[in-house]
């Protein structure tokens, strides 16, 4: 009965563990550059933020254009005459006060509201577009690292061949015992660039779901290959100049000088007294009294000053604060237009013959190996600079990307209808 037990436990579970087996695992989901930029324009929080920050100087401008509201003023009570022999009776007013505004004051006003809704619309464009450049630099790091890490399996492939035929080769005797030994040391090293090639792809895929945000699964690859674009950038000269006329951030720097300088204004029209105008009818038991009149506030104690030299300080500020953000562009354009320069160099020197001729090395070592002309050593050593080589190549690939991104970015390009 145990036996039968026994026996049926063990059936159940190789059911069970062939089911599992039958079942396919799901395959991480591939996503291209397309998708995810729309993605990260649906689901980052900070793109939400500034969309929140737009409406709300959206809001600011309706606030800008309201009049002020008037004011209206009920009382009532009894009435008592001085003469003992009088009756008492109840008294009631209704008052309404309306102040008025100037003009000038009004549109001053309106005038730093529409500059606070450039300024947001501005920033909205700035945070979008480095947003956009972000995610496409993220997309090629992960095509670079999940290239990195074909390499290094790739490499740990090829050494682990190598090492099995150098441990026959000991084993017969046809080889001295420190060539097993070199081949193990470069087993394990390549056992190690496979595991840290690995995670770096993970570290770039945690960082680029960061940037779209939630919806992205956990466990997620990208489509494509890290592209070879080699192209002829206009003349720095050139490029400052359309840094300087497209880039959102000049623009906002711009106009957040504009509403410091409608700030400044508004402060020293708020000095004029600003009328009231007030009307009022009252009624005694016997007596009735209509008012009109007018109110002025008197600017015998506070005349604004403070108020009036804080605006002009930050008017100050803002000015410098955009002249700095374009020495800043400038000075980010020149560093990735020297990146791209240096990458393009790199990857000439490279196509033109010395990714070629590492590669003959490499052939000519392991020919020589194979016919006992050479050590384990020589053949290592041909394999290493091979590695070296190509791992350079498609460093300067990757950097000649990340620059012309980072070029794009500054220009304002049209990163969705590239990814088109």
């Amino acid at each position: 009965m145990r036996r039968l037990r026994a026996s049926g436990l063990l059936l159940l579970a190789v059911l069970i563990f062939g089911f599992a087996a039958a079942v396919p695992v799901r395959a991480a989901e591939a996503f291209s550059l397309a998708e995810l930029m729309q993605a990260a324009l649906r689901g980052n929080p900070g793109l939400q933020a500034m969309r929140a920050q737009e409406a709300a100087a959206q809001a600011g401008l309706r606030t800008a254009r309201a009049y002020p509201n008037p004011e209206l003023e009920v009382g009532a009570g009894p009435s008592r005459y001085r003469q003992l022999n009088e009756q008492t009776g109840t008294n009631w007013i209704v008052g309404l006060a309306q102040p008025l505004e100037q003009p000038s004051l009004r549109r001053a006003r309106i005038r730093g509201a529409e500059a606070g809704i450039g300024a947001a619309d501005a920033a909205l464009q700035a945070y979008q577009n480095g947003l956009l450049a972000q995610v496409k630099a993220s997309y090629y790091e992960i095509l670079w690292r999940q290239a990195q890490l074909r390499m290094a399996e790739d490499d740990h492939a090829l050494l682990e061949q190598i090492r099995n035929r150098v441990k026959v080769r000991v084993d017969t005797g046809e080889a001295p015992r420190y060539e097993l030994i070199k081949a193990d040391t470069e087993l394990l090293n390549a056992s190690k660039n496979r595991q840290s090639a690995m995670q770096r792809v993970r570290e770039a895929q945690v960082g680029l779901r960061n940037l779209v945000g939630p919806a992205l699964p956990e466990d997620f690859t990208v489509s494509g290959e890290l592209p070879l674009r080699l192209i002829d950038l206009p003349p720095l000269a050139s490029l400052r100049q359309e840094v300087l006329a497209r880039n959102p951030a000049v623009a906002q720097a711009t106009l957040e000088t504009e509403r410091a300088r409608a700030r400044v204004d508004l402060e020293r029209r708020l000095r004029t007294p600003q009328v009231t105008v007030k009307a009022s009818v009252e009624q005694d038991p016997d007596l009735q009294n209509w008012r009109l009149g007018l109110a002025l506030p008197l600017p015998l104690w506070n005349q604004r000053q403070g108020a009036i030299a804080e605006a002009a300080a930050n008017l100050s500020q803002a000015q410098a604060l955009a002249e700095q953000r374009r020495l800043a562009l400038l000075r980010e354009l020149d560093a990735a237009y020297s990146r791209y320069e240096n990458a393009r160099r790199q990857v000439e020197i490279f196509e033109s013959g010395l990714l070629r001729q590492a590669e003959a090395a490499l052939k000519v070592a392991e020919a020589a190996y194979r016919f006992g002309e050479r050590g384990i050593l020589d053949y290592l050593d041909a394999q290493r600079t091979f590695r070296a080589v190509r791992q350079d190549f498609l460093t300067a690939r990757y950097e000649l990307q990340a620059s012309l991104v980072e070029i794009d970015r500054l220009r304002t390009a049209d990163f969705i209808g590239d990814a088109q």
